[in-house]
């Protein structure tokens, strides 16, 4: 259910702007994205998870705030993150 590190380092070396940029936001709401996902799968096959349930709510809270920053901060790179991410909004 959680990343590996070979899918984190994955993912870090796409959105980031190297090997070493983790705190960037950008690979920030791509790891998040990537946890969303495998919880969300993880609660489709155990539907009374209710404890899952709430930290996929908090993750979501965490990735929209992230993601309203980054309108804030770089509109053009926010809307590439969407798209490359395939998110709504």
């Amino acid at each position: 259910m959680a990343l590996t590190q070979e899918r984190k380092t994955e993912i870090v070396s796409q959105f980031g702007e190297n090997a070493q940029d983790t705190g960037n936001t950008r690979v920030q709401v791509a790891l998040l994205t990537a946890r969303i996902n495998d919880l969300t799968q993880h609660l489709r096959d155990h539907k009374k998870d209710h404890h899952s349930r709430r930290g996929l709510l908090m993750l979501v809270g965490q990735r929209r705030r992230l993601l309203n920053y980054l309108q804030k901060k770089d509109l053009e790179g926010y809307r590439s993150l969407i798209r490359e991410l395939g998110l709504r909004r």
